[in-house]
């Protein structure tokens, strides 16, 4: 494959790009803390001043990394106490929040995927079905399919590492194809290429929005809500994939027909394709004792998570049953009770040999994320407290003509969060996105849920750059497409998603699952 001199390039564009935004952010960052610390601001107390300023250097850090984005996080609380703005056990309370344990049980279900070949079976099972044979429309769908289902569960990163490898083997079947036919086709200029890699990087992010645990943006909303709005009705498991399904499908439906419509394939069959991906999930063998511990885990922590929408229909929701249930096994410790099964669950008990070693399940977890997510619900915590959230809320209501509507006030932050999760880190854009816009839809008078799903469901949309999100990072170094390729379908993608499907969903289904 001639994909050398194209990442090449796509890396050293990218470098350069990455280290002039930290320049920029490695000063502007303190100097706009140290002109808001001195600027007289009467309706703030000193301690939201204080934060203002504070917030103001972290918000910088995070969209332009001149450290790694969890140092910044680490350095907002820790700015907090040493300035006066919350005493130590404030400021590092939430770095123990139960939503960080629902976002570790998550982490540990995904490495024990992973590390037994779970995710692989369930991705080569997808592509092995009947129904998709030798077909180059039908292995661009299927690829899309094992995507969204796997990326629902797992890392969006890890899918699209686990998937790009597959994609890669298909296009050389088609250039072999190609090849045993006279004819010689270059893959960095083949249309199809260019289309399966980009589904590939497409459905591991749309797969996100299914679950609270697909992407951090989802969990770090919810996080957000207990945080900041305490009043709000709780978003169960089950309520978030109601409405996480049906984005899902529509951001894939919509990726796919633009995707197949742009990026054809000119041939009706790929010889050997079926055979590639026979060869690979036969080569997995037999299923194993670890991967049946490892689904039954899985499993447990599915259950755990639909259990209380079974119990609320049969039993009521303010029943005792789910009120003990509610107390017992909230989200967070059902995601635990899966992820804590690997270490128990043997493998080989003569041996001592479990379905996951600690070693195994501490180099899975994302540390930086816990910590990115910590320092955001710490921030956000002391937005709320110490009034600052709604003077911000205040101020944005002003600008927006003091009454918006709610569609105006909604489509706003989730395209503006769009926008900002294009050129950097999503998890950096909800951390600033979020504390923003839950203060300033109870200002309004609105409830934060709608504008905070919205906000996480945009954040999954950033389609057009290599630097938007891991997969598209992953699939970009191919060599097989063109930058102006990504722009422009990622561009058309990204508006028909946020405007067409988020925001109806948010202001309908939403709302209606919510009765809001």
């Amino acid at each position: 494959m001639s994909t050398h001199n194209q990442p090449a390039a796509s890396k050293a564009t990218k470098s350069t790009f990455d280290n002039k935004r930290r320049a920029i952010g490695a000063i502007l960052g303190p100097l706009l803390a140290l002109a808001l610390w001195f600027l007289p601001i009467d309706a703030l107390s000193v301690e939201a001043h204080r934060l203002l300023a504070i917030m103001a250097l972290v918000a910088i850090w995070w969209i332009t990394e001149p450290v790694p984005i969890p140092v910044t996080s680490l350095l907002g609380p820790t700015l907090c106490v040493l300035l006066g703005v919350a005493k130590a056990q404030d400021a590092f309370a939430n770095f123990a929040n139960p939503m960080l344990f629902l976002f570790l049980g998550g982490f540990l279900l995904a490495k024990g995927m992973m590390v037994n070949g779970l995710d692989k079976r369930i991705a080569y099972g997808i592509m092995s079905m009947k129904w998709v044979g030798d077909s180059p429309r039908r292995i661009f769908l299927a690829i899309g399919l094992a995507c969204i289902l796997c990326s629902g569960w797992i890392s969006n990163t890890a899918t699209a590492a686990m998937m790009f490898p597959i994609a890669l083997g298909l296009l050389e079947a088609i250039r072999n194809m190609m090849a045993a036919n006279g004819k010689t086709i270059d893959l960095t200029n083949y249309k199809y290429s260019t289309g399966l890699m980009l589904m590939t990087a497409y459905a591991c992010s749309i797969g996100g929005v299914l679950t609270p645990i697909g992407t951090p943006p989802n969990v770090m909303m919810l996080g957000f809500l207990d945080q900041m709005a305490p009043d709000a009705p709780n978003v169960s498991f089950f309520q978030w994939m109601v409405w996480g399904v049906v984005a899902m499908v529509a951001y894939f439906v919509v990726a796919y027909l633009m995707l197949w419509r742009m990026f054809p394939s000119d041939v009706k069959h790929i010889k050997g394709a079926t055979e590639f991906i026979r060869s690979h999930l036969d080569a997995l063998g037999k299923w194993t004792r670890a991967q049946k511990n490892t689904l039954f885990a899985f499993g447990v922590a599915v259950v755990l998570w639909v259990a209380p929408s079974v119990l609320s229909l049969v039993h009521g929701p303010h029943s005792a049953l789910m009120k003990a249930y509610d107390s017992h096994i909230p989200e967070s410790i059902a995601a635990m009770v899966g992820g804590l099964l690997l270490f128990f669950l043997p493998v080989n008990l003569k041996k001592g040999q479990m379905t996951m070693t600690w070693k195994e399940g501490v180099e899975g977890i994302d540390w930086g994320t816990l910590l990115l997510f910590g320092g955001g619900l710490a921030m956000g915590g002391l937005m709320y407290t110490t009034g600052l959230s709604d003077w911000i809320g205040l101020g944005i209501k002003n600008a927006l003509g003091g009454h918006p509507s709610e569609v105006l006030f909604i489509t706003v932050f989730c395209v503006t969060s769009l926008l900002l999760a294009e050129f950097t880190s999503h998890t950096a854009a909800i951390n600033l996105m979020g504390t923003i816009s839950i203060g300033t839809a109870m200002s309004l008078g609105f409830s934060p849920i709608p504008v905070a799903v919205g906000i996480a469901l945009a954040s999954s949309l950033g389609f057009m750059m290599p630097v938007s999100t891991p997969p598209n990072a992953i699939v970009y170094a191919s060599g097989y497409i063109p930058i102006t390729k990504m722009i422009k379908s990622g561009a058309i993608i990204d508006v028909i998603g946020v405007l067409a499907i988020t925001v109806p969903i948010v202001l309908l289904l939403v709302k209606a699952v919510m009765g809001l």
